[in-house]
Parts: structure tokens; C-alpha cells; sequence
């Protein structure tokens, strides 16, 4: 019987290679089976040995090449042929990328894991485009958010007057396509529609693409100026720091909108 391989479930960090931690790059190296998600930046995958099996697990909106249950009997199945697996996903595994699901399916199978953190999008985007999440004199507090949900069909299970009571920034992933309805349950549960809000497309990126405007103007200015997802958008006062450190814009390595287009 062969012996069992181990899997680590990698965080491939928010779209910038270099973001990568040390020990994610080291279980590339290593690793005799790489399952890869869509957000992963390919340019990871060169540093995987050469008789490595590289295996796209990649998800859009509508367009799954594999489902999670085929994931996950895909790591078990590797790690029972004796094979160490990397499970490389974009940012955290943690954060919105399933990683407790697959790590809850290998502890059952009793298959040796591993969980390596990585830079999740909700701050590194942000950061990118000069906006910091927390800041001791205007947030003191920072929410991450499912900004996915299927809210037409009366799935939405947000406690919307929470975050709005209780968190001074908050960041949605995969809320582009509801952004609209974001803004607006935010609104009647509280929030000033004046409040400022960042939409930052494929953030850490040369392509990456970033707007701002207010609860009320925002979804126009997205429209508008064509941002897509992958995006994230970031509600707070924390956004006006944004032309003062817009640090990676001033680079010149991006294509930036920057606040100029009127709803």
C-alpha cells in the first residue's frame, strides 16, 4: 500500500507574483500535483518542477471546470497515490476560497494537510490603490464581505444593519455584478449615501483599474467607465486617502480612472 502524500492548501496572494509568501512558493517547488484556481497568476506555475501534473480547477461566474465536489475527491485521490499536492488559490485560502471545505473533506479522509496563509485582495487591492483599510483616526475596524449572493432569488442572508452599524470599512469580493444592490441595501439601512467607495478591478496588476465615487453615484461610474470583475469594492472614509497614496498608480504601471469620470 502506498504511503499517503500530504496536500497544502496555498494562498497564491491577490494577483502580483512577488506577493506570494516564501513557504507558498517553496510548496510550488515541491509539489508532485499543482490543482490551480483561475485567479492564480500563471506566471506561479514556472517555478513547479518540470514532471509536475498541473491541473486547472478554475471557476467563473457560470462556468465551473470542475465543481467542489470534484475538487475535493481530486486531492484525496492524489494524496492516496502517494503524491504531495499543492492546492494553489488566489489570496487566502481561507478568505471566500473554500479552504476550510477542503481541509474539513482531507481531515475526514484522514489525508495529512497543510493550510499556507496568503495576501487576500480585500487588503492588498485596496493598499495598491493608496487606500488603507484601517487607519487610527478614521477606521478603526474592517469587515470583510460575500458580495456574491444570488439576491434576486431571496437568498440574501447579509445582516445588512449590522455591517453597517458595526464596521467602519467595509470590503465585498465578487460583488461587482450587485453592486448596485449593495449600495442601496446599505443606504436604507443607514449608511450616508454619501459615504465614499472604491471599485478596484484585477488589483496588484499592470492592468490594474481603479474608480471612486459614493454610495449614491458609484454603479453609474462603474458602468461607465467598464469595470469588471474581477473587482473589489471598499466602502468607507478610509477611500479619500486614495489620491494622496495612490503609490502604485504614481508608478505608472497601471491603467488607472482616476475619480475624473461624472455619473
Amino acid at each position: 500500500m502506498n504511503k499517503k502524500g500530504k496536500v497544502f492548501l496555498v494562498g497564491a496572494g491577490p494577483g502580483d507574483p512577488k506577493l506570494i509568501t516564501v513557504y507558498g512558493l517553496e510548496c510550488i517547488q515541491r509539489a508532485d500535483v499543482i490543482a490551480y484556481d483561475r485567479l492564480v497568476n500563471k506566471e506561479l506555475l514556472s517555478y513547479s518542477k518540470k514532471e509536475a501534473e498541473l491541473i486547472y480547477c478554475g471557476k467563473a461566474p457560470g462556468n465551473h471546470s470542475l465543481i467542489q465536489d470534484e475538487i475535493n475527491q481530486l486531492l484525496v485521490t492524489k494524496a492516496l497515490e502517494g503524491k504531495n499536492v499543492t492546492r494553489l488559490k488566489g489570496g487566502d485560502p481561507c478568505v471566500f476560497g473554500r479552504g476550510g471545505e477542503e481541509a474539513e473533506v482531507l481531515s475526514n479522509a484522514k489525508i495529512p494537510f497543510e493550510i499556507v496563509p496568503g495576501i487576500t485582495s480585500g487588503i492588498a487591492a485596496p493598499t495598491y490603490a493608496g487606500i488603507p483599510v484601517t487607519h487610527r483616526n478614521y477606521a478603526t475596524s474592517f469587515t470583510m464581505v460575500h458580495g456574491a449572493g444570488r439576491y434576486d432569488n431571496g437568498t440574501d442572508e447579509l445582516d445588512w444593519e449590522a455591517l453597517v452599524k458595526g464596521s467602519d470599512t467595509l470590503a465585498f469580493y465578487m460583488g461587482t455584478r450587485n453592486l448596485s444592490y449593495i449600495c442601496h441595501q446599505l443606504i436604507i439601512h443607514g449608511k450616508d449615501s454619501q459615504t465614499l467607495v472604491a471599485v478596484i478591478q484585477e488589483g496588484t496588476t499592470p492592468n490594474q483599474k481603479s474608480v471612486t465615487g459614493t454610495l449614491e453615484t458609484i454603479s453609474k461610474i462603474v458602468i461607465k467607465t467598464k469595470i469588471q470583475h474581477p473587482a473589489m469594492i471598499i466602502v468607507g472614509n478610509v477611500v479619500n486617502f486614495r489620491n494622496k497614496l495612490n503609490w502604485f498608480d504614481e508608478k505608472g504601471e497601471v491603467k488607472d480612472e482616476r475619480d475624473r469620470v461624472t455619473p
